[in-house]
């Protein structure tokens, strides 16, 4: 395939990231005709089919998925190249692509906006997921760095912790348990608790300390986000065990309280993490230098003092 060009590879990736023509053809300004002549071209180099429709649909065969993995990696490499020779001129650019838990949510445009402030000329681009999603991103490359809270396991990261990251019981102002002192944790075996999905780490945490105080609750109720939860324990549908960084709003306003339950908060650590052989270019060194540096009081300051405690 010594005549694929960068142009085929750059459509081949948009149509494998939309699995569609036309939407390919609308996010690269192109007509549809002109990026179906370019997929097939790069067919004819390949010697393989690299999709196949089904009814409306586009999908990717074996050697598709694998020509749209080469064409990222192609594209990251460029995008690292450029920013070293950034760098060599002496110039601060380069783009920078951070990947955050959705419980990082409530803090990470906030410092992303400080480091932007101090770095005006980088680019930066966030993308909020589960933290499979996240995972997924990290292992395929597509992002430089993800803040969450347990590192994966299924390959090699270095990770770096910044911050710690309380996990807490919380009820609505009116709960009976609201003012209570040290709660013993085999009172909740007394409650209905809303969780989150499965693989959340909040729920890991959660799954863990009712293990170890040996309590089974009345009643679980899963629901897929941290403000689906808050609405729902604000309602009185139950109680529930969340990241204290989420509730500052709720707090301030007195609709949610944060239960004095005996052992908690359970403390846990935010991590700034990205891949063993990833190459840091100089924004993303930067950006690591910032979180190490500021991280933890900027994410103090945007949370703010807790009072119900």
């Amino acid at each position: 395939m010594k005549n694929v060009t960068l142009r085929q590879l750059k459509i081949f990736e948009a149509v494998a990231r939309n699995l569609s023509f036309s939407r390919a053809a609308e996010e690269l300004h192109l007509t549809q005709p002109a990026v179906s002549m370019q997929v097939q071209a790069l067919e004819d180099l390949a010697g393989l089919p690299l999709t196949e429709q089904a009814g409306k649909k586009v999908r990717l065969t074996a050697a598709g998925e694998e020509i749209a993995r080469q064409a990222r990696r192609i594209a990251e490499q460029l995008r690292e190249a450029g920013e070293a020779m950034a760098a060599l001129k002496g110039v601060e650019a380069g783009r920078l692509k951070i990947g955050v838990v959705s419980t990082a949510k409530y803090f990470a445009p906030s410092l992303l906006a400080e480091f932007r402030r101090r770095h005006p000329g980088v680019e930066l681009s966030l993308t909020v997921s589960n933290r499979g999603t996240v995972v997924r991103h990290l292992a395929e490359n597509d992002i430089d760095l993800a803040i969450m809270g347990t590192p994966p396991g299924d390959f090699e990261t270095v990770a770096k912790i910044f911050a710690e990251h309380p996990l807490v019981f919380i009820a609505a102002r009116d709960h009976r348990l609201a003012d209570r002192r040290r709660i013993d944790p085999k009172l909740l075996a007394e409650e209905a608790l809303l969780i989150r999905e499965p693989g959340s780490g909040t729920r890991v945490a959660l799954e863990r300390f009712l293990d170890e105080h040996k309590v089974a609750p009345a009643a679980f109720m899963e629901l897929g986000s941290n403000e689906t939860i808050k609405q729902a324990v604000m309602a009185g549908l139950g109680l529930s065990f969340i990241s204290e960084h989420t509730i500052g709003l709720e707090r301030s306003v007195g609709r949610l309280v944060v239960l004095n339950v005996r052992d908690t908060p359970v403390k846990r650590q935010w991590r700034l993490v990205y891949r063993t052989d990833k190459r840091l270019m100089p924004a993303a060194t930067a950006f690591v230098e910032f979180m190490d540096s500021e991280g933890s009081r900027l994410i103090a300051a945007q949370v703010g003092p807790q009072v119900d405690r």
